[in-house]
């Protein structure tokens, strides 16, 4: 099977421009400056990332005999909670094209407790996978599936005439006119006949209507099969057991009929139906299967989340560390490399990349399991934000905070500026809430945004002025009540 990074062809010259790169395709430093875009500082981390995933490109153009020995670097990031691992991941997930699942450590247990079996990672990650192929292989194949679609909507509008009665007696039937081809063959054709002629016009006609939108009033009687049975959802294998090959409500729905019920709807529905419908047919599933499979072992990424919450102090005799270590012990073999059965088939997770995350406030790397610590051995610490950092995060992105605002406060047919000077008085106050109370990084900066906006944004629809500015002054003035009041604040703040 193709390789992802081999997938995407140089066009040559007069085609058109070839498609943006996967995100294993692109030089570090490129990976490095899509992150820039929406992430404020923490270079270190951005630049291992972009070591980790640019590695599995190379790796898949190495040789054969080296390619399989060959193990992704995995990197756990350190750092205090709302300074960017999480949105790093988020931005991974947006720009990469390989499989790509975030899963939270705390939702898994060891196994015999109540919870998540810790495998059902990479059964997610093949879900994931194929979604993502068979959205490719949709879209490569929708311009047919629109075609047939339109085709059968005209049927339906136009439906056919009955065949017309043979009189008794022969010599009624049209003679057939000779059309040669090509090859110099000579075949038969009848002659289309005037009502015939007459129906291809009436129909042709209707398409230009149908492609205009000149029949979105009009309804139609379709035929569907209900998505779901309302009652197969209550039959769901116990969790822990998600990956038997067994799947109890697929195979119940193969039993029972599928039993298609007459719906009356407007075309643009219709249309929509039988798009999806002729979907299905041209989506060669086996061929979706094996390549989502194929992406998951050699490009599939699992960024673990909160995984300061599996660590404790080794040792203890009893209480909830027991399964804390537990739930490590399972992401072991995992970790380092072993076979998963899922219901696509068997997947083996030895090139999956790993990223792991955690604020390790109450605990610290070296209280997780040392087998495990040595299945991380990137290690990035993410470092404390600043006030000047605030300031960047609220004006530099592409998702920056202000332009959120703005974006809303515009829907009501009004104008958001903010000032400098406005936006380092919303800093200040969110770096002395951090300094204050608990430390929650640019997550102080939605609160501080939240109290200084509410007030606007209740009164937007009726507010006499249709240009907002904020500037020091004003910022300090609506905050001044919270800031000098310690419960407000604390409570918030």
């Amino acid at each position: 099977m193709t390789d992802i990074a081999t997938d995407v062809s140089v066009p040559e010259t007069g085609e058109p421009a070839a498609p943006i790169p996967w995100l294993e395709e692109m030089p570090p430093r490129q990976i490095v400056a899509e992150l820039d875009r929406y992430i404020v500082g923490q270079e270190a981390a951005k630049k291992a990332v972009a070591i980790a995933v640019r590695n599995r490109w190379r790796r898949a153009q190495a040789p054969d005999d080296i390619r399989d020995e060959i193990t992704p670097y995995n990197i756990i990031m350190i750092g205090p909670t709302g300074v960017g691992k999480t949105e790093v991941a988020r931005r991974l997930a947006r720009l990469s094209g390989a499989p790509f699942i975030k899963v939270e450590a705390s939702k898994f247990t060891e196994v015999g407790y109540v919870g998540r079996d810790a495998e059902s990672m990479v059964r997610d990650l093949v879900d994931a996978a194929i979604n993502m192929v068979r959205s490719e292989r949709e879209d490569e194949v929708y311009p047919q599936a629109e075609q047939r679609a339109d085709e059968r909507l005209l049927d339906l509008l136009l439906p056919a005439a009955p065949p017309p009665m043979k009189p008794d007696g022969a010599g009624t039937a049209a003679s057939p006119v000779f059309v040669v081809g090509s090859s110099g063959q000579a075949r038969p054709e009848r002659a289309a006949t005037p009502e015939e002629e007459r129906r291809q016009r009436s129909r042709e006609k209707l398409r230009e209507m149908l492609t205009d939108g000149r029949l979105d009033d009009r309804e139609v009687e379709i035929e569907v099969v209900p998505q779901s049975f309302p009652m197969m959802e209550l039959i769901q294998p116990p969790q822990g057991m998600e990956g038997t090959d067994i799947n109890f409500t697929e195979m119940l729905q193969e039993m029972l009929p599928k039993r298609k019920k007459r719906r009356t709807v407007k075309v643009p529905e219709a249309r929509r139906v039988m798009i999806d419908e002729e979907l299905k047919k041209l989506v060669d599933m086996d061929d979706v299967v094996n390549e989502a499979l194929d992406r998951v072992e050699n490009h599939g990424i699992i960024f673990i989340d909160e995984i300061d919450k599996i660590a404790g102090d080794r040792g203890q005799a009893g209480g909830p560390d027991v399964s804390r270590e537990g739930v490590q012990r399972d992401l072991l073999p995992i970790v380092e490399g072993s076979t998963v059965q899922t219901r696509y088939g068997y997947v083996r997770s030895d090139h999956i990349l790993f990223i792991a995350a955690g604020a390790f406030h109450v605990s610290k790397p070296s209280d997780l399991i040392p087998e495990l610590q040595g299945r991380f051995p990137i290690r990035v610490e993410l470092l404390p934000l600043t006030e000047q950092d605030f300031i960047r995060i609220m004006t530099e992105p592409e998702n920056a905070l202000t332009k959120q605002y703005q974006a809303l406060v515009a829907a009501e047919g009004a104008e958001l500026e903010f000032t400098p000077g406005g936006i380092a008085e919303v800093a200040r106050v969110a770096f002395m809430a951090n300094d204050r109370m608990e430390n929650i990084g640019a997550r102080r900066l939605h609160t501080v945004m939240s109290a200084l906006m509410e007030e606007v944004l209740f009164e937007l629809p009726d507010y006499p002025q249709k240009k907002i500015v904020f500037d020091a002054d004003t910022v300090r003035d609506r905050l001044a009540k919270i800031i000098n009041d310690d419960d407000l604040r604390r409570y918030i703040l």
